[in-house]
């Protein structure tokens, strides 16, 4: 009778387990964090369908590099407008001001100086202070060291001399700038050359081939020098006065709002991977699902995009002329033989100037051309997929650039002309746009009706 009751007894309390659980028994899955998709600030979701990639008339320039082909990207979100000087310079500003601060946190730890004083010691290392770390925290510095000890972000840094706190933190500020017999009229510039993005990448791409690789084996650091190469509009022209735009278009306000330029292929990858992590870090301190990696457009979703959602469209308003019916152009381009100012412009507009395609994206003709991700081949549309149609290969150093800028031809301002660059040179012509991946219920531009 005792045993019948112990088992009763235990059946009920295993009954009363599976009631708790709140799934009775049955396989419901993992409940994760709750997420719903979200539109990143300045962006325009792109729905994912098919098109025909390619010249779809005469071949003017008989280049023959893009002949058509049917592909079908997925779904993502693009920027709205280029990457403009103002976006840029926040990069540029968000890596030098982390350098600085891992350059305090040096010389405090250095000096022995902690916080509470006022002084240097105000931005130490946040575990300056071993004794009171948790566990974890404990095991990780004796474990990894330096690496994991973080920096103090919640104090402003000072950039008027006139508040620096004491000699050591005027040292740290002297030595980003360049040294004071090269200051110009008085002014001391910053030496750019410090402004170092360290990050890394994974060619998951080599890890699918080979399952025998460690995620060390495909695992690269990279370092890149982020701020723009000025000397650009004085370099890509010779025999022209452009001195304007190299002392003022990266850093005046006046240009704020103007698409970014003279900046590699490789600083382009850098911002995205910037732009990931910026992004990401709010969304940890929220608690919140990360987002998507922020990328450059291949070129199968550059040109779907451009179109519009037009089929054989020459330029992203959707016929083959360059004037409007008011007989003004429609895009920031060299016209009328080298009339420069017949388009209201000489030089780069602001990123939303003109009129946006139908999927609401502002001068993906013109203005500046844009760098994707995608290396330059003759050949590359014939042995492409046609689904997600991407052709990156590292070892060619000839990456694609499109969509045509303000000192070309209208030939390069069609959706389907290919241009290239060299990923670690940059143009007074050159910027770029990005994209997310967009994740959630599919979006397609062009599905059946059922």
């Amino acid at each position: 009778m005792k045993i019948n009751k112990l088992v009763l007894l235990i059946t009920v309390l295993a009954f009363m387990v599976s009631c708790n659980s709140g799934d009775r028994g049955q396989v419901v899955g993992v409940k994760g964090k709750r997420w719903n998709p979200e539109k990143p600030y300045g962006m325009t979701l792109i729905p994912g369908g098919a098109f025909i990639m390619g010249k779809s008339d005469d071949d003017l320039a008989g280049i023959q590099d893009a002949p058509t082909k049917t592909a079908t990207v997925r779904a993502f979100y693009m920027d709205e407008t280029e990457i403009t000087n103002s976006e840029y310079r926040q990069f540029v500003e968000d890596v030098r001001n982390n350098i600085i601060r891992q350059n305090l946190a040096e010389m405090a730890d250095l000096e022995g100086k902690t916080q509470g004083n006022g002084d240097i010691g105000e931005f130490a290392y946040i575990d300056a202070d071993t004794v009171n770390l948790n566990p974890y925290q404990k095991y990780m510095l004796n474990t990894y060291g330096n690496e994991q000890r973080q920096l103090n972000t919640e104090i402003d840094l000072y950039f008027d001399t006139d508040e620096f706190p004491d000699e050591l933190y005027s040292e740290v500020i002297d030595n980003m700038y360049l040294p004071l017999e090269e200051s110009y009229n008085g002014q001391r510039t910053w030496d750019v050359s410090q402004f170092v993005y360290t990050y890394q990448t994974m060619d998951l791409k080599a890890a699918a081939k080979d399952p025998s690789l460690k995620r060390s084996d495909v695992m690269e650091q990279k370092e890149v020098m982020v701020y723009p190469d000025t000397t650009v509009w004085i370099r890509d022209f010779a025999y022209s006065y452009n001195e304007p735009m190299h002392n003022d278009y990266f850093w005046h306000d006046a240009y704020g709002d103007y698409p970014v330029v003279g900046v590699s292929w490789e600083q382009a990858k850098a911002f995205c991977q910037w732009r990931t992590l910026y992004h990401n870090k709010y969304q940890k301190a929220r608690k919140r699902q990360p987002v998507n990696i922020y990328r450059l457009p291949n070129e199968a979703e550059w040109e779907y995009a451009a179109r519009g959602g037009l089929q054989g469209a020459t330029f992203p308003w959707g016929n083959n002329y360059t004037l409007n019916d008011r007989g003004c152009f429609m895009a920031n381009f060299k016209p009328l033989r080298g009339d420069y100012a017949a388009d209201q412009a000489l030089y780069t507009v602001e990123a939303d100037a003109y009129e946006p395609n139908d999927f609401n994206l502002y001068n993906m003709a013109g203005n500046v051309s844009e760098w994707v991700n995608g290396s330059y081949s003759t050949s590359s549309y014939e042995f492409m997929s046609s689904i997600n149609p991407s052709v990156n290969d590292e070892n060619n150093q000839r990456k694609v650039v499109r969509g045509g800028s303000w000192k070309d031809v209208a030939y390069y301002l069609q959706v389907s002309s290919r241009d290239y660059e060299y990923a670690d040179s940059a143009r007074s012509y050159i910027g770029f746009r990005t994209v997310q991946d967009y994740m959630g219920t599919e979006v397609t531009k062009n599905a059946k009706n059922k």
